[in-house]
């Protein structure tokens, strides 16, 4: 059962996600929505696990280069290519000031035609 709130997309900027308490990249940004994100990983990563997440931003457009936000991972499923994982977070505490830049990420780098359910 899909329990989104909001309709992902697939975004067409990935971006580098990395654990912001050891350095580690964790992967690439697959999609964002101010309620979760997902990440396509060389790794899997364990569900149920809450990350301090930094994401790193081209910062001649968002006047900022890096998103830090909080996630909890929810879900880690094997990608269409089996060397990668799909892992799905669930956002924490995102300030308005935070849903504004995913925002435009969306609006900059979205696919608008397409939602994931339908690709």
């Amino acid at each position: 059962m899909d329990r989104r709130k909001l309709k992902r997309q697939h975004i067409m900027f990935y971006s580098r996600v990395f654990d912001r308490k050891t350095g580690a990249f964790l992967g690439y940004l697959g999609n964002l929505t101010p309620d979760g994100m997902m990440l396509i990983c060389d790794t899997a990563i364990d569900v149920g696990v809450t990350f301090s997440l930094r994401i790193d931003l081209p910062e001649y457009l968002y006047q900022i280069n890096v998103l830090n936000l909080m996630g909890g991972s929810v879900w880690c499923d094997r990608d269409i290519d089996p060397n990668f994982y799909n892992i799905g977070f669930e956002l924490q505490a995102v300030s308005d000031a935070q849903q504004k830049i995913i925002s435009q990420i969306n609006d900059d780098y979205g696919l608008h035609n397409y939602s994931v359910d339908d690709i």
